[in-house]
């Protein structure tokens, strides 16, 4: 028997719960709706880091995934945040729940997902011990997907190696580079930690700011106006567009850039830039050869885990990218966790002590120091003398 739980967290140990389904092939367009309660009826194979966190921070009461959550391709992280998070994840559904409208009651029972009562998908409900299966299974198979990410490389290399090497094809921009330091946000792990961290960095510093798609609203979340947006305008809102930056519409190699028509119904006229690889690749392209002295990156890739998460064979392109860019790259990811406080009360305590014997030298060294010490000793004194008489 399925047990309703429409907008509430509690659920039962076999993922009994219900709500009404959210449903869209792309998850992060599906997390711009989905509210808590909400079931999300995604069709996302090998569910990334980021996407997890998005589906997580939503809360909804249920993930439905029409495609395998883990492939085995690689140990990729998200089930494991979902289920960690204690939301129910209905794995391998099936084909048939994409057809499903948005609004339409559902209750998830075990490994069966209803639809007014009627059997509308089939699947595994995964739990911390299936992924962790899952996953050890995923980590024998990953030297495949090694070879493949090399392979990748070496194409991306040979199809744009005037670009990486010369920079031919990067174009003009408005926005002044040079000489200055870059920062460059990809709505992607850590990001807003780091970028929390970096806010002394930000205001003393004055670095361009450079939102990547999505990166642009990580920005102004932040209470920051980005200088540039760089991306294909997939992921990016409408305010952002028209927050006053410079706009480089990230186009496929061939020129088709189908992110300029949306761009244009704005009224802005974007600047187009034909590249393969990603579009964080070319915000870094474009701030290098731009004449910038450092770039700084929050939400980027770093790790090959974090290359494969990513879903896309054009991955590999941030590698050679990294290199082409070379020393002038920090990489801010997970400085929030390095230089997150962690003061004991003791520690306070002690530097309190020290600062009051610091005081206390400072103020004997001098006549009048020594005079106003004395006469704190005495004030203390005769306090201390009548809380005797009291309490004796």
């Amino acid at each position: 028997m399925s047990i309703r739980l429409s907008h509430r967290r509690d659920r039962d140990p076999a993922g009994g719960c219900s709500g009404p389904a959210r449903v869209d092939r792309r998850t992060k367009n599906l997390t711009k709706r989905l509210k808590p309660g909400d079931v999300a009826v995604i069709d996302h194979q090998d569910i990334d880091r980021v996407s997890a966190e998005a589906l997580v921070a939503c809360r909804p009461v249920a993930v439905v995934n029409a495609a395998a959550s883990i492939s085995g391709r690689y140990p990729n992280l998200g089930p494991e945040i979902i289920v960690a998070a204690g939301i129910p994840l209905l794995d391998a559904a099936g084909p048939d729940v994409m057809a499903l409208k948005d609004g339409a009651p559902l209750a998830l029972e075990e490994g069966r997902l209803l639809a007014g009562g009627t059997p509308v998908g089939t699947g595994t409900l995964l739990d911390a011990e299936a992924v962790q299966d899952a996953m050890t299974t995923a980590r024998a198979g990953l030297s495949t997907e090694i070879e493949a990410f090399a392979e990748n490389t070496m194409d991306y290399l040979r199809k744009e190696r005037e670009l990486l090497f010369d920079g031919v094809g990067v174009p003009d921009i408005r926005t002044d580079l040079d000489g200055r330091h870059v920062l460059i946000v990809v709505r992607g792990y850590h990001y807003k930690e780091d970028l929390e961290t970096l806010r002394s960095y930000i205001r003393e510093y004055k670095p361009v700011l450079i939102g990547v798609d999505g990166g642009a609203d990580a920005l102004i979340e932040a209470r920051h106006t980005p200088h540039l947006i760089v991306g294909d305008m997939d992921s990016v809102s409408d305010g952002a567009l028209r927050c006053g930056a410079e706009i480089v519409v990230h186009a496929y190699r061939d020129g088709r850039a189908p992110g300029v028509e949306r761009v244009r119904e704005l009224g802005i006229e974007p600047v187009v830039f034909p590249a393969t690889g990603t579009s964080e690749d070319v915000a870094m392209l474009l701030a290098d050869d731009k004449g910038a002295t450092l770039i700084v990156a929050v939400g980027t890739h770093v790790t090959l885990v974090e290359f494969l998460d990513k879903g896309r064979s054009g991955m590999a392109s941030t590698f050679l990218t990294r290199l082409r860019v070379g020393g002038k790259l920090v990489d801010a990811k997970g400085v929030s966790r390095l230089y997150r406080a962690r003061i004991s009360s003791l520690s306070v305590v002690l530097m309190l002590l020290v600062g009051v014997f610091a005081l206390g030298a400072a103020l004997w060294s001098t006549a009048g120091g020594r005079a106003l010490l004395q006469v704190l000793a005495a004030k203390v004194d005769d306090l201390w003398t009548t809380l005797g008489g009291v309490f004796g």
